[in-house]
């Protein structure tokens, strides 16, 4: 069994905080089988996606991600999507989530020699 810290300490919990994280999510192997309607499957494996990275059950897209998705149709979607996932605080909701995550469409020109970027951000 771990063991636990004695007194009242409590440590900082990583996923209250103001967050942004660039990666690129590889589509065609999350809808590997899919053979209609591949673009709904598509963002429902974004959203898992971004609820498993940054562990917000709220998760939002912005207008350009779900163009680019849907821009060559229902079953011809792009193989990989580069994205920006942001935890953002809600403004005057009335939830126990206190945060969401907007997830961004992030154009690029290829996608050789891409880094991984993790970004804390002042709210």
């Amino acid at each position: 069994m771990a063991p636990t810290k004695k007194g009242g300490e409590k440590g900082r919990s990583a996923i209250n905080e103001v967050v942004a994280r660039e990666s690129t999510i590889n589509i065609h192997k999350r809808i590997h089988g899919a053979g209609l309607k591949r673009a709904p499957r598509a963002l429902r494996e974004i959203r898992k996606f971004a609820m498993k990275e940054m562990g917000t059950p709220d998760v939002r897209f912005d207008t350009r991600l779900n163009k680019t998705v849907w821009a060559k149709g229902i079953r011809n979607i792009p193989c990989r999507i580069p994205v920006r996932l942001s935890r953002k605080p809600k403004e005057d909701e009335d939830s126990p989530n206190k945060l969401y995550t907007l997830v961004t469409y992030v154009p690029v020109t290829t996608f050789k020699n891409l880094q991984l970027m993790w970004m804390r951000t002042n709210c």
